[in-house]
C-alpha cells in the first residue's frame, strides 16, 4: 500500500481551497478525518510539519497526493464537490497535440493540459513529484502503462507533436546530465533509460515528443528534456501529458493532475489530442475529460447491505458528501463518479463509500441472536486427513502462493495450447509473476524443487491447497477445488516409487481407484495414467517428462502424482 509523506501547513492550505483563509487541522482532528481516505498517521515531525500517512486503498489513486487527502476531507466538510469548471470550458482555438502514424503499436495514447496562474511553491513541487512517481510506480506498472511528464508551458510552442523516431534520429539533454545525447543512448547509459527501457525493448522506432519548432519535450516513457521538461519553483504555467497503453489510465491519470493543480489555484486549459487511427473516445479527443458513467441503484439493496434504513435522502446527502454526483427517485438512486475517479466495478463499492461518508460509529452494532458451533468442512476434515498420511510417508509439506506466472503455470509445464493449460488470468494485474492463478499443483511444487537443488535427495514434498480452473458454467467463470500434488526427486525415482505411495493413501483414505493409460504433456509416454475413483478421474499420476524437467532446471529424475480432494469428498 502507498504510503506519501505531505506537510501539514500544506495540508491545511489545500482544505481551505484556492483564495481561502488556511484552516488549521490538529492531529487528532486529522487521524480522524483520515478515515475518509482509509489513510493512516504513520509518523509525524513537529519542527518541519512533516506527515507521513499509509493509504489503504489502492483502488484511489487520486489519494496518494496531499491534494486528494485535502480534497475528500473538504468534500465531506462542504457536503458536495464543486465541478471542477475546465470540464465545460470551450475554446475556439484549443491547443493541440498531433500523434503520428504507428504508436498505436509502440505506445498508442496520449493525454494532456495546460495549467496557468498558480506561482509553484516548494511544498507544490514537491507533491508534484510525489504523486509522479506514485502513480508511473503503482497505478502505471512502473511505467509501463501510464508514465507522466511535465514541462514548463512558456517554453513550448503548439501544437505539439507525439512522433515515432529511430532511436539515433533526434538529440537532446535529458534531465538530470549535461550531455547531449540519442534517445538509443540514453538506453544505454542514463540510469533512467535502465531502468525503464525494456519497455520499449523490441522496437525499431521509439516514441517522442516534440513542440512546433521541433524542441525535444521528452522521451516517454523514459525522460524529460532539461531545457523544458525541468519545473522549479515560482514557474506559474505548466504543460502535463500523459502517455501508456491504456486510454482509460491515460485519461484518469491525466484527470488526476488537472484536479490537483485546480484545487492549488491553477487555470486548467484542456488540448485537444488527434489521432490518426481509432481510439475507443474518437480520433479526436479533448482531455481532460470525465469519464464517469451513471448507475442506478436500489436504495434496498443498499440499506440491506449496511443493515440499516436510511431512505434516499440520507443516502443521497452521503453520497454527494463523498464526491459524488446524485440524483434520486423514490426507491432509487443514480450516481456517478467524479472525474478523478474510476472505480465503481459493484453495488459494495458504493455501499462501502456511503458507509464511509456517514462513519462507521453511526451504525448500531447488532449482537448475534442464536449460537452456534462451528466446525470443520468436509473438505478440511480429508485434506487434514491426507496431510498426515503424507507426512507418515516422508513426505514433507510446502505452502505455496496459489498466484503465479502463465510462464510457470502453462510454458514451463509444456501445456502451451492444451486444455490442460488453460488459466483463470487476472485482469489489470501488477506483475506477470502473479498474473494468473495456478490450475493445478505440481508447478508450485517444482519451483520449490528447482530452488532445493543443494539439499540431500531423495526429496519428497506434497501441498495440499486450493487451485483455480476455468469453467463457464460457473457464474464467475471459474471454479476452485481443493487438490493434493506430491513429487519423489532423486537420481533413481520412478513410477513404481509413487504409484505404492498412491496406492497407501487410497487404502488409508478407503476409496478404491483404478489407473488408466494417458496421454499428458508433462509427463512421459507410456509412462503417466489417469487415476480414475467413483467413475470419475480425480487426478495423475507419472514421470515428468525431461523437458519439463529441463525447463526447471531440475537434474535428476521426478515422479509425481496429482489428487482432486475435492471429489473425493464427494465420494466418501
Amino acid at each position: 500500500m502507498p504510503t506519501i509523506t505531505i506537510f501539514k501547513q500544506d495540508l491545511e492550505g489545500l482544505l481551505a481551497g484556492p483564495g481561502e483563509a488556511r484552516q488549521s487541522i490538529t492531529i487528532e482532528q486529522l487521524e480522524e478525518s483520515l478515515m475518509l481516505v482509509k489513510g493512516e498517521l504513520k509518523g509525524q515531525n513537529p519542527d518541519t510539519g512533516e506527515l507521513r500517512i499509509e493509504l489503504q486503498d489502492s483502488n484511489r489513486p487520486d489519494l496518494w497526493c496531499c491534494e486528494g487527502i485535502a480534497r475528500q476531507i473538504r468534500v465531506k466538510r462542504q457536503g458536495a464537490l464543486a465541478r471542477y469548471d475546465f470540464l465545460t470550458t470551450t475554446s475556439k482555438s484549443p491547443k493541440r497535440l498531433n500523434v503520428a502514424p504507428g504508436l498505436e503499436k509502440v505506445r498508442p495514447f496520449v493525454a494532456a493540459c495546460a495549467a496557468t496562474g498558480y506561482r509553484m511553491t516548494q511544498d507544490g513541487l514537491a507533491q508534484l513529484i510525489q504523486t509522479q512517481e506514485k502513480l508511473a510506480e503503482m497505478f502505471g506498472r512502473k511505467r509501463r502503462t501510464v508514465s507522466i511528464g511535465l514541462y514548463r508551458l512558456a517554453a513550448i510552442e503548439f501544437p505539439v507533436t507525439y512522433d515515432l523516431v529511430k532511436p539515433d534520429e533526434v538529440t537532446f539533454t535529458p534531465l538530470g546530465m549535461d550531455t547531449v545525447m540519442t534517445l538509443g543512448e540514453m538506453l544505454l547509459v542514463h540510469p533512467k533509460g535502465l531502468e525503464f527501457g525494456g519497455i520499449l525493448a523490441g522496437q525499431d522506432r521509439l516514441p517522442f515528443l516534440r513542440d512546433a519548432k521541433r524542441h525535444a519535450l521528452s522521451f516517454p516513457p523514459i525522460i524529460n528534456s532539461r531545457e523544458v521538461g525541468e519545473v522549479r519553483v515560482g514557474d506559474d504555467a505548466l504543460f502535463v501529458e500523459v502517455t501508456g497503453t491504456d486510454l482509460s489510465m491515460v485519461v484518469l491519470t491525466l484527470n488526476i493532475f488537472a484536479a490537483n493543480l485546480a484545487d492549488r489555484g491553477a487555470v486548467i486549459e484542456p488540448i485537444e489530442v488527434r489521432y490518426p487511427y481509432k481510439t475507443a473516445l474518437g480520433e479526436t479527443v479533448m482531455t481532460p475529460q470525465d469519464l464517469g458513467k451513471s448507475r442506478t441503484l436500489p436504495i434496498s439493496t443498499i440499506e440491506q447491505a449496511l443493515g440499516q434504513a436510511l431512505g434516499a435522502h440520507e443516502v443521497a446527502k452521503a453520497l454527494a458528501a463523498y464526491g459524488y454526483a446524485v440524483t434520486t427517485g423514490p426507491e432509487q438512486v443514480t450516481v456517478t463518479l467524479p472525474l478523478y475517479r474510476q472505480d465503481l466495478m459493484h453495488v459494495m463499492d458504493v455501499v462501502e463509500d456511503v458507509a464511509i461518508s456517514r462513519g462507521y460509529g453511526d451504525f448500531l452494532p447488532v449482537m448475534p441472536s442464536q449460537f452456534t458451533v462451528g466446525g470443520l468442512s468436509r473438505i478440511e476434515t480429508v485434506s487434514d486427513r491426507v496431510r498426515a498420511l503424507m507426512v507418515g510417508m516422508g513426505f514433507q509439506e510446502i505452502i505455496s502462493n496459489i498466484l503465479g506466472s502463465p510462464k510457470d503455470l502453462r510454458d514451463a509445464m509444456r501445456l502451451e495450447g492444451t486444455e490442460w493449460g488453460e488459466l483463470v488470468e487476472v485482469d489489470n494485474v501488477m506483475s506477470q509473476n502473479f498474473s494468473a492463478l495456478r490450475q493445478w499443483m505440481l508447478p508450485s511444487l517444482l519451483r520449490v524443487e528447482t530452488a532445493s537443488n543443494r539439499a540431500f535427495y531423495p526429496h519428497r514434498m506434497f501441498e495440499a491447497g486450493e487451485v483455480a480452473r476455468p469453467d463457464p458454467t460457473q457464474p464467475l467463470g471459474s471454479r476452485s477445488v481443493t487438490v493434493l500434488g506430491g513429487v519423489i526427486a532423486h537420481a533413481d525415482a520412478h513410477f513404481s516409487e509413487i504409484h505404492s505411495c498412491l496406492d497407501t493413501l487410497f487404502y488409508y483414505v478407503n476409496q478404491a481407484y483404478s489407473l488408466e493409460p494417458i496421454q499428458h504433456p508433462s509427463f512421459l509416454a507410456g509412462r503417466v495414467g489417469s487415476i480414475v475413483s467413483g467413475g470419475k478421474q480425480v487426478g495423475v499420476i507419472g514421470e515428468l517428462h525431461p523437458e519439463v524437467l529441463e525447463r526447471w532446471q531440475i537434474s535428476v529424475p521426478a515422479v509425481a502424482f496429482e489428487i482432486d480432494l475435492t471429489e473425493l469428498a464427494e465420494q466418501s
